[in-house]
This record gives C-alpha cells, structure tokens and sequence, in this order.
C-alpha cells in the first residue's frame, strides 16, 4: 500500500509517483533498465514507480526483481494505442485488472506479426475492473476519444498532463485542463519518461532512428526535442505541475495495491491423474512400475536395490509435501509420447540426481552411477521454487514433441518461454553505425570485425584497419553509443524448448504472443523470469547427437550389419578388449565427431587425463569447464592423477565427498557437500549457496557466504588458507560449473558415440552428416576423417546413392568382415531438395536408368534440379564428367518430338574436354562443400614449399621451440571465456589437421588475418608435451589469394 501524505516540512519537494515509465523492453524506445530507473527514483525521492512497457509485461519480472531490491512499490502497467482510438496508459490496481490486462496485451498481439500489435476498440468490450486509464492525448485533444475511454473505464480514468518544456507548456496545460473539466477527468501529472537520466539522450535518440530504420539525418520530428523525459527531481516536477496533479499521482499509486508475486496464483494442470487416484499415489503407481521395469531390464545387486529404494521413498516423500507431483507426472507423460514413437530422448542436469526421474524413464543415470545430491535437484528450502527437469529429444523430431504438448493441453494452457536477445558488439555497431549514417555496407564491415559474441565496441585499431579515422567525432560517437547500447534488450525469441503449461488459461497470468515459427506461441517471461515467479518449466531441448545416434543404429540394423541398442552400448563392459579399445581411441585425442570430447579444449584435454573408466569419462566432461578452471583446480587434479602428487584430504571427514576426484572438488555437487560437512550448512543453506554460485556475477551475493562459509570452516577446525581456497574455487564455480550428475549424463552419451565411432565407424560417420547440422565438424572434415581411418568413401551417384548416406559392403552378409564403405548422399548436394531425392530414389528402385532422357523423365527433374546434379558431379558413373553431363542434360531440356533424332545425332558427335583436377576440385567444394579427389592444398604444394611452409606431418617430429611457417584451409575458430582472449585455431592441409594457439596480443594485432582467412599462414614456434602438440602463432597472414574461387567453410567460434 503507498501511502497518500504531503511532506511535513513546507521547504520539502512535494512527494511524487511516476506513473508512465518505458523500460528497455519498450525495444527501441526505452533507453534505460529496470534497475538504473529504480535506483534513480529511489535516488529522487519518488513513492513509487510504474513501468509501463508499450504493449508487454516481457519486463514486469525484472522491474519487481529492481523494485524489491531498492525498496520502492512497482506499479505494473502498459503503455498502449488503440487502433484508430486513443493512446492511453493502463495500470494494475487488482488482480482483476491484470488478468484483464494480460489478455488486452494477448489479444493485440496474437492477431499481429511476430513484435507488432493491433489493439482494437472491440477489444474493451470485455471486463476491466481493477485497470485504471490514463488517456494520453494529442496537441489537440480529441474529445471522442477521452469519451470513449471514460465510458469504459468509468471513475478509473484521468487525463494524463505530459510537460517537458516545450515551447508553450503553459498553453497545453490550459487546453488538457479545459478538456478535462468537459469530460468530467481529473488531471494527474506524467512524466512519458523513457531514461533514467539526460545523459541518456542520444542514446534514446539512436533507439529511435534504430526503431525507425533511419538515421539520425532523417528522422527529423521523430526525435524528441530535448532530454526532459527523464527521471526529474521532485523539486523540478513541483515547478512545473500544479500541486493538485502531483496530489493526484499519490491517490493513483495509493489505489495500485496488485503485487506480482504474492498476488499471482499458479496451477499445474492435473489431467494426467486417473480418477481413482491423488497425484501423490498415481506418482508412487507410476515410480513402483518404472523401477520394477528397469530392474527387469539390468538386475540390480540386493545391496544396490535397498539403496534405490530408500532414495525413491525419501524423494516421493519431499514431492508430496512440496506439492510437485503433477510436475513429474507431465514430464513423464511428454517422455511417454517420445518412446512411444521411437524418439530418442534423455533427461540431463540435476534431474539426473533424482531416482524417481530414473525410475520413470526421464533419465538413464542409475542411482550409484554418480554421487547424487537430490538437493542440488529439489530443497525444501525452495518450496517456491520448481525443479528443473531437462530432456533433450532428437533435433530433427523435437518438433514432433513440442506440437504433441501445444495439442494436449491446448494453446490456451500451454506455451513456450521467451528468449531476451541483447545487443552485442556486432549488431549494435551494425545498428549504430546505420543510425549514424554509415552506409549499410560499411556498417556491416565494420561489425564483422568483431567476434561474433564480443561485448566490447571496436577499438581504434580496428577503425584504422577498415578504413575509418577514430579520432573524428562520427567515430568516437559511434564507440560510445555502442558500449551503451550492448546487452540492452534487442527483441524476444522463442525458448528452444521450456514449456509453461497451466491448468487455466495462460494469458490470465502472463501475456502470450505469436512466435516467429508457424505453430509455436510463446509467453512474454523468460526462464529466469519464470523461475523467479515459483512457475513449473517443462524443457524439451534438441540434441543432434541423439539423431546421430537413432540413425547410426538404424543404419546398422537395415543393412544386416548388427542390431544393437543403446542400452547395449552403455552396459558394455569398460575393461574389455572392447571397452579397451574405445579408451584409446579418447586417450588418442581422436575423437572428432565424439559428443562433448570433440572439442580444442577436449582434444587437448584427453592425453593428459588418458581416461580409462566412465567416471574418467565424466570428469574429463566437467573439468574444461569455466569453473574448475577458474578455480584452478585443473592442474592439481592432473598432477594427482599422473601420480607426481599425493592425494591429502585437509581432513578424514572431507574423504568420501573428495575421493573420486582425489581430493580436487570439481564438481557443484561436492562444494556443497563440503559446505555441509565442514562449515555446517544445512542442506537448504548449501543450495542457496548454489544459487549464489550460479549467479554471483549478477547479483554479488557469493560475498554474503564468505563470511559465513569461512566461519564455518574454522570453527570445525580448518585453517583459514584452506577456507580461502576453498572460497576461491566456490567462486569459480560461478564461471560455469557443472553438477556432476548433468557430466555423468553427458558421459553416458559420450560413451556411446564413441563406441559406435570405434567399432562402426561408417555408420556413425553416416549418422553425422544425415544428421546436419550439428557438432563442431563440417562434412568435409568428417569425410577428411573417416578416409584417414582407412575407410573408403565413394561419390554421390545417381546410380546408387540413397537421399541419406548410406553403407556399401563386399561379398555375402556373412563374409562381411571389412568395414563397410560410405557411399555419399544426394543430401550433401548445395541446392538439390529431399523430394527431388526420394524422385530419384523411387524411379531408380523400379529399373535403372539408361541415359539422360530416362532420368529426367521418371524422376520428374526440373531444369534446376538438372543441372545441380551435374554440376555436383552425380551423373558422372550414368553419363560422364561434369562438362558432359550437362551438355546431355541440356539437350534433354532442348529436345522436341520433330527435333529428336537430329539433337541425338548432334551430340553424339560433340567432343568435349574433361574438367581440369582444379575445376574439378573446386566445383567439388561448391557444389558438395567436399571432394573426395586431391587435397587443395595438394595443389598449391609447390608454392607453398617456395615459401618455405611445411607440411602438418613434418610438424609432428620437431622438437619444442622449432620455429616454423605452416599454412591451412582454416577448420575451426575458438575462443573459449575462460582462455583470457586466447584464440584457438584448427587448420587442414593434405596430412590432416594442425592445432594453433593464438595469443591476444597476437589476434589483436593480426586479426583481419585471424578472423578473415580462409587459407591463413601462420609463422611461430611448436610446443608440447603431455602428448598434445600445438604451433604457437608469432605472425598470421592471409593467402586466400592462391585459393582463387575455392569455397571453403570454418565452424567459427562455435
């Protein structure tokens, strides 16, 4: 409740609230955050603060988040305009009027393109109690409109007196006076403010040209004419208002007494519980049969089997008093569907601490597989706050689960969560540059300089390089605005997959909008916003892996190669010769195509681990990560490991929480237990503790437990070194750090690619590029790679290949003892269409082709589809080289009854020339993105040797510190957050690939070349040790020039 009372002191600014505030979710209007526009009305003095976004309540949760942490009362609203009615501003006075609200909002926004709205009077004909109107009126009020909002808003509307200093203020507040008293409105005053302070105000005045699509030249009246609407003081408000307007603003606020969460009321939706049942007995129903089926699937030790059991009974027990059955009941229903219709899906995160997730099918991690920490997953600290259940289904048939949840519960009950996407250094110097003037091209220039996920704006050294002076004022202008533009809100997206799902309707308690995608609607919340608000999140995340996986299997079952499941991959036996066998492979650091272990990083990784057991497997995931990095906990764990240093405990009580990772905590899980255990939190304090972990850069909040942790820690005995360390790797877990469970899920997967890599390496090639895009690996290095394991890889042939990639053996089914060859599918061609494939495939199932005539006639082949088989090369085995092909295939097209024979005849007596191993090469790359002739670098070799370059497989025996010149085709680009600028480069050659370390000062100084090569020289020194070799970069350029027309394409900081 805001209070209505005058200061006591006469000298005193008068109290004031502002009711008409735009946040930066009014995109491109707004030029200031939640957080700067509290902390400045609370700086000012003010009562209280409306954010009234124009059309949306996308940042209703963060202004709340701001209100609560500055302690001043948030007046939700929204800012609007009828189609061919008023402008106006509505605010919240009950539940009532936000329901109210949000369903206005829904209603404008769902019959409009994706960050429109149409808002018609029809719309007012539903209930607005609880709303109060503000109207919002020209220069000369149309007093129509005024009527038409008094009607429905009747003793709930004022006429809203907006005073920036205009040049005849005191002339339009006699005409909204006037206006008023003949409609019968109060006046109030208002402030239409759109920054927190004046300094804002060619920030704003950018947004506007950006909004616009314009520049600053051109947008002329579009701009306001001065800084006043900001934040003002109350004693610069009381000089231009009368006191009755800034009375009124008080009795306004005083009526606004809707509190977001504590008013809002959320129900999970509980149709999936039979009649006969409670949600707490048809969960346990659901548990005893799951675990039942599992044990039948892999029998459980009896030791194993108690465990189990007292796991599920102590979870059951904290679901039921949390209230969160009917949560797990819709995961498990969603993952039903998924098997039920053979899609591959596993849950992951801290879900994988839960064995009631295990015993229901949403996770595969046994109980005992990893230390589980059921708190790290549910508190009852939290009671608040949901869990967080993720299940990653097939990417190509994610879309298939996604409409079985929108078609169940209705688009009315169910939709997707939003995405808040920010300016970066590229688009807001793209943005920017445009507003400024720059032309669109070399806007565009000038933002390619940056990395693609930079924050910074582009410093002088980058200006100079494209061109641009940096000392002129364009420029300087240009880098200042873009800093303050960067990680302000650009527009919303639709989440990849969580789901808010109700048992009422949505847009009762958020607003809900079309997304960008067909069949898809999202609400105006984001995760973080959902998750702040105590809602339940269903996330139902795309994993190309899985894909890869579901066809790799398929392949080798179809072909008669073997039949055989991914539970049987998992259960295989690590010690066997079989198990052996995949280990070396990993401790090879061949691992291209691996999930999680295919990385720089992880390549590098693997030698020095040499994992040798699944829970290598899953330490090796979780430890080139952020956090341990951070933390520096990665070399004391090597050094461990290696045996070069001793394993110590600070004490026996620390043992079992640390000895799996030999007494480094690596993992989310650990820091928590060990702040139980040494430093007595309770289990609910460690979870906050892990919250705070999760979000200390944000919030600064880790700094409330040092104290407290370190207190903890040396009243139970521990040195306060031990408790700053420890302090210091809790920080770094804040970087990103994974819980163990969420590794131990990702290792599940990780084994089974990488089985499936080394005993069927074809099929699991196959399965990579049927499933593109996806991983960090083009075709072409996945082709590049697979040819160097001695596999023969055969061209797309419109004689044998399938749409897919496909397997090709020798001899009779049980003579198959060689790996199969990869036959290349007609889906690796640029520009040709599955349909057009299956037509192929289908017409060549019922007889052969014979010649160009026959093809194009049964596979019902348009001119296009012609000629981009000919060019790819896939008619060469049916009517012979490129140049050949497409003569025929011309003539085809040509060709009339009356004409026939004279055409035949003609182009049989046509000689043409074969295509040159360069033409050939390079209409490979064009039209495939590979070749599976001659490396291109093959043919550079003597240019390249004049200059002194080696190849990659001289490298491979030179001692550390040998200076060398290399070049490559560019593969990969990486610059992980944790490599403080490092930038790390994967190039090909004819030998294979050569890993590269560029240093910041380095790709600062050459980064044209770094970032804008495709064949780059690079000039250094090698290093290794550990069995990793990398070439240390001193000097980069680009020789893109002696690759001529070649395409080529890089993964590029991916």
């Amino acid at each position: 409740m805001v209070r209505v009372m005058r200061a006591a002191n006469d000298d005193a600014p008068p109290d004031y609230a502002e009711l008409h505030c735009l946040s930066d979710f009014s995109f491109q209007r707004g030029a200031s955050t939640a957080n700067e526009l509290f902390a400045r009305a609370k700086e000012q003095g003010y009562t209280a603060l409306a954010i009234t976004d124009e059309c949306t309540l996308a940042g209703a949760v963060r202004a709340l988040m701001a209100a609560e942490k500055f302690e001043l009362p948030l007046i939700v609203g929204s800012e609007m305009r009828v189609e061919d009615g008023p402008r106006c501003v509505l605010l919240v006075e009950s539940k009532a009027g936000y329901t109210a609200l949000c369903g206005l909002i829904t209603d404008a926004r769902r019959r409009a393109e994706k960050g429109e709205y149409r808002l018609l009077a029809s719309d007012f004909d539903r209930p607005l109690e609880g709303l109060l109107a503000l109207w919002l009126p020209g220069d000369t009020p149309d007093l129509e409109q005024g009527r038409w909002l008094r009607e429905r808003f009747p003793s709930r509307c004022w006429m809203a007196v907006e005073l920036h200093c205009g040049p005849n203020d005191s002339g339009r507040l006699r005409t909204l006076r006037d206006a008023a008293r003949a409609l019968g409105l109060r006046c109030v005053a208002s402030g239409d403010v759109h920054m927190h302070v004046r300094a804002r105000r060619e920030l704003q005045d950018v947004m506007t040209a950006i909004r616009l699509r314009t520049s600053l030249k051109e947008a002329g009246y579009a701009l306001f004419p001065n800084g006043e609407r900001h934040l003002r003081s109350r004693a610069i408000l009381s000089a231009i208002y009368p006191p009755d307007m800034l009375d009124e603003t008080l009795a306004i606020a005083a009526r606004c007494t809707f509190h977001l969460k504590r008013d809002l009321v959320y129900e999970y939706p509980r149709e999936l519980v039979p009649s006969w049942h409670t949600p707490a007995t048809w969960l346990r129903q659901l548990v005893k049969i799951g675990i039942r089926r599992r044990w039948k699937e892999v029998p459980p030790a009896e030791g194993h089997r108690r465990l189990t059991e007292k796991l599920i009974e102590k979870e059951l027990e904290l679901i039921e008093k949390l209230e969160f059955e009917k949560f797990f009941l819709t995961v498990h229903d969603v993952v039903r569907f998924a098997r039920v219709n053979k899609i591959l899906c596993q849950g992951r995160g801290s879900a994988a601490n839960s064995a009631v997730c295990y015993a229901l099918g949403i996770t595969e991690l046994r109980p005992g597989q990893s230390n589980m920490l059921f708190e790290r997953f549910i508190s009852e600290n939290r009671k608040n706050e949901p869990p967080d259940i993720d299940v990653d289904f097939e990417h190509e048939r994610r879309e298939e689960v996604l409409q079985y949840v929108f078609n169940y519960y209705g688009r009315r009950r169910a939709a997707l969560a939003t995405v808040v996407i920010s300016y970066r250094g590229r688009s807001a110097v793209r943005d920017v540059g445009r507003a400024l003037g720059l032309p669109e091209d070399q806007a565009g220039e000038l933002a390619k300089t940056l990395d693609r996920w930079s924050n910074d704006a582009p410093l002088p050294g980058y200006l100079r390089e494209n061109g641009f002076d940096p000392d002129t004022l364009l420029m300087r202008k240009l880098v200042e605005l873009t800093s303050e533009l960067v990680g302000m809100p650009r527009h919303l997206s639709q989440h990849p997959g969580g789901f808010l799902i109700s048992e009422h309707d949505l847009s009762t308690i958020v607003p809900v909008e079309n997304a960008a995608m067909d069949d898809r609607t999202v609400v105006q919340w984001d995760k973080d916003d959902i998750e702040y608000m105590g809602m339940l999140k269903v996330d139902c995340l795309a994993l190309g892996m899985l894909t890869c996986i579901r066809k790799t299997l398929d392949l080798l079952r179809d072909s008669g190669r073997r039949d055989i499941s991914m539970a049987h991959i998992a259960r295989c036996d690590h010690r066997s010769d079989e198990g052996a066998k995949v280990f070396e492979m990993i401790q090879a650091a061949d691992s291209i195509g691996v999930f999680q272990i295919e990385s720089r990083a992880q390549m590098t990784m693997a030698p020095r681990l040499k994992p040798s057991t699944f829970y290598d497997l899953v330490i090796q995931i979780a430890i080139v990560r952020p956090g341990p990095i951070q933390g520096d906990m990665v070399q004391p764990y090597l050094r461990r490991k290696k045996g070069v240093e001793a394993v110590t405990y600070e004490k026996d009580e620390l043992r079992p929480i640390l000895e799996r990772t030999l007494g480094v905590p690596l993992f989310q899980e650990q820091v928590m237990q060990i702040a139980i255990t040494a430093a007595g939190y309770s289990p609910a304090d460690a979870d906050q503790l892990r919250r705070s972990m999760a979000a200390w850069k944000r919030s600064g909040k880790m700094e409330e437990h040092r104290l407290k942790l370190t207190e903890g820690l040396l009243r139970n005995g521990y040195d306060e070194a031990f408790a700053a360390r420890i302090f210091e790797q809790i920080k770094g877990f804040g970087s990103y750090g994974f819980p163990e469970s969420h590794a131990a899920s990702f290792a599940l997967l990780c084994w089974q690619s990488a089985w499936l890599k080394c005993h069927e390496p074809t099929a699991f090639a196959a399965g990579l590029l049927n499933s593109q895009p996806m991983g960090f690996y083009s075709p072409s290095q996945i082709v590049q790679d697979l040819r160097r394991h001695g596999i023969d890889v055969r061209p797309v042939d419109i004689r044998f290949s399938d749409w897919d990639c496909t397997l090709e053996f020798r001899g009779a089914p049980d003579e198959r003892t060689q790996p199969p060859a990869l036959r290349l599918g007609m889906r690796l061609i640029d520009g040709f269409n599955e349909a057009g494939g299956h037509r192929v495939v289908a017409a060549r199932n019922e007889r052969a082709f014979t010649d160009a005539a026959d093809l194009c006639k049964r596979a019902v082949l348009n001119a296009r589809e012609r000629n981009v088989l000919a060019d790819a090369g896939a008619l060469r085995g049916l009517l012979g080289h490129r140049h050949k092909a497409r003569w025929l295939m011309a003539g085809v097209e040509s060709k009339t009854p009356l004409l026939d024979e004279t055409v035949t005849a003609q182009e049989g007596r046509v000689a043409l020339p074969l295509p040159s191993v360069e033409e050939e090469i390079r209409t490979d790359y064009a039209t495939l993105g590979l070749t599976l002739g001659r490396h291109p670098l093959s043919l550079l070799r003597g240019a390249l040797a004049k200059r002194g370059l080696r190849r990659s497989r001289e490298l491979k025996a030179l001692p550390n510190d040998t200076k060398v010149a290399f070049a490559g085709i560019v593969t990969l680009r990486q610059r992980p957050g944790t490599a403080s600028g490092v930038t790390f480069l994967t190039l090909e050659d004819e030998d294979g690939l050569t890993n590269i370390v560029v240093w910041k000062r380095i790709a600062d100084r050459d980064r044209r070349a770094l970032l804008g090569s495709r064949l780059l020289l690079v000039r250094g020194h090698m290093e290794a040790g550990d069995g990793v070799q990398h070439l240390i970069a001193h000097r980069l350029e680009n020789l893109d020039h002696l690759l001529g027309a070649l395409s080529t394409s890089s993964r590029d900081f991916h």
